[in-house]
C-alpha cells in the first residue's frame, strides 16, 4: 500500500489546529464523515477492548443544550459534526468474554485458544490494582481514539477541536447517561474553519525536538 510522503504529512500536521470559529453553513461531505466515523471503530486500545462509545450529536436542540455546559463555547452549536467521546465506567468479566467471542469468530478458531489471553485482562484490569482507577485507564483508551480521529480528519481537509472545557457531569445529564455503563470523557467539534477565525493564520508554538525528543 501506497504511503503518504513525509512532506504530505508534516504540512497536513502543521496545517491543523484547535479550530475556535466553525463556519456553521459548511457541513463535512456524507462520504468524509462515514470514512472519520469508521476511522474511530479502528482506533487502537489496549488488549483491543475499546472501552468506548461515540456519540454524534447533530440534534440542534441537544447541541443548544449542552452549549452552557460547555463553557458556552460556540464550537459546540457551529460545528458540523460534534463527537461527545464516552468511556466505560468498568471494566468486567463479561467485557473480557465479549472481546474473545468475537476475536475466535472473526479469525475462525476456538475461543479456548484465547483462554490465556482472557485470564491476562482478569488479572489485570477485572481484578488487578488497575480495577481501581479503571476509569483512567479507559479514559487514556479515548484519548488514543481522539488522536486518531483528529489526525485522520486533518488528512481529509476537515477541521477539529479537541474539548475539555465542559462539565462532564451535566453532559452526562443531559445526555441521559447517568444509568448507562458510559461516560463523557472528551468532545471534539468537526468542521470547517470560518475565514474570521484569526487563530488559523497565527503561528504554531511547540517546542523544538531537541527539547522534547531525547534519543537514547
Amino acid at each position: 500500500m501506497a504511503g503518504l510522503s513525509p512532506d504530505t504529512l508534516l504540512d497536513t500536521l502543521r496545517w491543523r489546529y484547535a479550530v475556535k470559529v466553525f463556519d456553521p453553513a459548511r457541513a463535512i461531505p456524507a462520504d468524509l464523515w462515514s470514512a472519520l466515523e469508521e476511522s474511530l471503530v479502528l482506533s487502537p486500545s489496549s488488549y483491543g477492548l475499546q472501552p468506548w462509545k461515540f456519540l454524534v450529536v447533530q440534534d440542534p436542540e441537544l447541541r443548544a443544550a449542552l452549549r452552557p455546559a460547555s463553557w458556552n463555547q460556540a464550537q459546540i452549536t457551529d460545528c458540523s459534526h460534534l463527537v461527545v467521546l464516552l468511556r466505560r465506567r468498568t471494566i468486567t468479566a463479561a467485557d473480557a468474554d465479549r472481546l474473545v467471542s468475537v476475536t475466535a469468530e472473526r479469525r475462525g478458531i476456538e475461543p479456548a485458544l484465547l483462554d490465556g489471553y482472557r485470564q491476562m485482562m482478569q488479572r489485570d484490569l477485572v481484578e488487578g490494582p488497575r480495577s481501581h482507577t479503571i476509569g483512567t485507564w479507559a479514559a487514556n483508551q479515548v484519548y488514543i481514539a481522539l488522536g486518531n480521529l483528529m489526525t485522520c480528519a486533518a488528512l481529509l481537509g476537515v477541521d477539529t477541536c479537541p474539548i475539555e472545557g465542559f462539565s462532564p457531569p451535566d453532559y452526562d445529564r443531559i445526555l441521559q447517561l447517568e444509568d448507562t455503563p458510559f461516560q463523557t470523557a472528551v468532545v471534539c467539534a468537526c468542521g470547517y474553519r470560518n475565514e474570521t477565525d484569526k487563530y488559523a493564520s497565527l503561528a504554531k508554538v511547540r517546542y523544538p525536538a531537541t527539547e522534547v525528543i531525547e534519543h537514547r
